[in-house]
């Protein structure tokens, strides 16, 4: 999971609520750092938020559906989710939107889903587990 939030106090909530339920997390302050990292961590997931300093989650999301290594990934915004933000995160190619603030089964739930939907089929048709579940066991 890669969760990029511009507010540390929002980054740490998502990031507690999804290790508690098992999920390897790591953290970035704005899109920029999310490009600078997303290479390097490989998620099976990215949240992004929509107001933050620099390059937006709108702009991120959109830079990561136009590079090739990255435009499978599933990218959620956790945000207002107001009109705005719904309309250009799905121009932009954002899988799904989640309004703050959220109750962490909510959260969790939609990370669940955002994985399963990104897993390539194995060989029996199945959908394999991602990094991140193998990490967690």
């Amino acid at each position: 999971m890669l969760v990029v939030d511009d507010n540390k106090v929002i980054r740490q909530l998502i990031r507690v609520n999804l290790e508690l339920e098992g999920f390897e997390v790591v953290t970035a302050a704005d899109g920029v750092e999310c490009l600078d990292l997303v290479h390097g961590v490989r998620p099976d997931v990215i949240t992004l938020d929509v107001v933050m300093p620099g390059l937006d989650g709108v702009q991120t999301a959109a830079r990561l559906r136009s590079d090739p290594r990255t435009r499978h990934l599933p990218v959620a915004i956790i945000s207002a989710c107001t009109p705005y933000e719904v309309d250009s995160g799905a121009a932009a190619g954002v899988d799904a939107f989640l309004a703050k603030p959220f109750e962490p089964t909510e959260l969790v739930r939609l990370v669940r889903q955002l994985m399963e939907r990104g897993r390539p089929p194995s060989l029996d048709g199945r959908r394999g587990a991602g990094a991140a579940e193998r990490a967690a066991g």
